[in-house]
């Protein structure tokens, strides 16, 4: 059998109380703790303890997570009473829309590419809350092994009836039956026979300074420097993305609480340049969340454009998973080409991303010098995400003072650029996207002139040395 690879992605399982014992009990389910990074998950529901002896066994030998299925409301002795027909288990076995509900959900989910996933067979099939599980979210391009405990019934049509519940992009594989007196070794010998799919490390976007370009991994190409239009007037928005176009630039960053979307798009279909050469980013306020595919058509209408490349939502708020998933249906209804988010860090990625179909494209936060993130950038990019910053020369009240700062300076005196430029390319060393903002036609173009000097470890590493933590806004 292939070794299962690890990974360090996040990983949570739950900690629950179960009543499911023949006496009745509450039992104590001690869920594994984010802590192996395995791409393996065990999930069992077990009433007896066979199913969950069998599902310790495969964690031990393959390193996989595991988690246990708990019922909502616990199964009592007399729930599962098979000799009365009226008893609880009796009554979902008979009804096939039956569909216990689950106490939580695995966080993290969305990591796993292999899914062993265990139960005791009822009445020759799975318990309904089996169901349940398979139907709480999409497990397209998942690997899913179903096995069973009986004494006698074998996993036969229950596995079958199970495979219907997926979509056609899971991939089911044969399952295998254990009667009550299994052994250790018979589990490794069939774990064995196994030939397990190997998961791809997520891709860190590689940005290609020739072309200027990053590819996300919506599989759309992003120029690496652009324009942000925060405070732009309308007037200004056209002067700006004028001087943008001409200088070659072709990355554009607005947002509904800019009140200049109209403005851009003017701009834009205005131009020489072709729409497809552009690139331009806009965002969901918390406040249109509640309402998010009617702002999502209210965007393109007032940009007057076909699609837009980029939406993202502005900051956490209530609502924000499910504005994100009418994100993900405006992609597969071609209004929107990538989707992301803007001021989430690892906290916020950890409890959000778990929840989402669609990986985001990008995360847009707050970067400069004096608040590096050093941090979180690895931890978004080994996703397979794209970072973009704002506020690059530190901000309102705080650009004067970051230009100034002798260390930035005495870099771009050696290079005979300035000190913007030498900011805008320590970002893009970094992998992070820039999106300086301007009205000055001379400052845009100087803040696409970064690709004829490369900043030296030993000035990356002077200018790391200036982190103080200092966030300048409060997203």
């Amino acid at each position: 059998m292939r070794r299962f690879l690890s990974l360090f992605l996040l990983v949570c399982a739950i900690t629950v109380l179960a009543a499911c014992s023949s006496e009745g009990a509450e039992l104590s389910s001690d869920a594994d703790d984010a802590s192996s990074g395995s791409n393996v998950l065990v999930a069992y529901f077990s009433c007896t303890g066979t199913t969950e002896q069998i599902a310790q066994w495969i964690v031990d030998q393959t390193g996989a997570d595991s988690y246990r299925i708990i019922p909502e409301t616990p199964y009592t002795a007399e729930d599962l009473n098979y000799n009365n027909s009226s008893s609880r288990a009796n009554r979902e076995q008979a009804d096939a829309s039956a569909r216990p509900a689950i106490s939580g959900s695995v966080e993290g989910i969305e990591q796993y590419d292999v899914i062993f996933l265990g139960y005791p067979i009822w009445h020759g099939q799975a318990p309904r809350i089996i169901s349940t599980f398979l139907e709480s979210r999409d497990f397209s391009g998942v690997t899913i092994i179903p096995f069973c405990t009986s004494h006698s019934s074998g996993i036969g049509s229950s596995a079958e009836n199970l495979h219907t519940l997926c979509s056609d992009r899971v991939t089911w594989m044969d399952g295998q039956h254990f009667s009550g007196n299994t052994s250790e070794n018979m589990v490794n010998e069939w774990l064995r026979t196994l030939e397990l799919p190997e998961r791809e490390d997520p891709v860190v976007r590689e940005f290609n300074f020739e072309t200027r370009t990053v590819m996300l991994n919506s599989g759309y190409e992003m120029p690496i420097a652009g324009l942000g239009t925060y405070s732009l007037t309308d007037a200004e928005c056209a002067v700006s993305i004028d001087a943008l176009l001409e200088a070659g630039g072709r990355l554009i960053d607005t947002a509904y609480m800019y009140h200049n979307e109209a403005a851009v798009g003017q701009a834009i279909r205005d131009s020489d340049v072709p729409r497809e050469e552009i690139f331009v980013i806009t965002k969901l306020y918390p406040s249109q969340f509640d309402r998010a595919p009617e702002a999502i058509d209210e965007a393109l209408e007032r940009m007057g454009l076909d699609y837009i490349d980029m939406i993202l939502l502005h900051h956490p708020g209530d609502g924000d998973v499910e504005a994100y998933l009418a994100l993900e249906q405006a992609v597969a209804d071609g209004k929107v080409h990538s989707i992301g988010l803007s001021n989430w860090y690892v906290e916020e990625l950890e409890k959000f991303l778990p929840q989402v179909n669609i990986t985001p494209a990008l995360v847009q936060n707050e970067i400069h010098p004096y608040y590096q993130e050093n941090d979180v950038i690895p931890y978004i990019q080994s996703l397979g995400i794209v970072v973009q910053g704002w506020y690059p020369f530190g901000g309102r009240g705080h650009t004067a003072e970051l230009l100034g700062d002798e260390t930035i300076s005495a870099i771009a005196e050696k290079h005979g650029v300035s000190s913007a430029q030498v900011i805008l390319r320590w970002n893009l060393q970094k992998g992070v996207v820039v999106i300086p903002g301007s009205s000055n036609p001379e400052h845009i173009r100087e803040n696409l002139d970064l690709f004829g000097f490369e900043l030296t470890d030993e000035e990356m590493a002077q200018i790391r040395a200036l982190d103080r933590n200092e966030k300048h806004d409060w997203y």
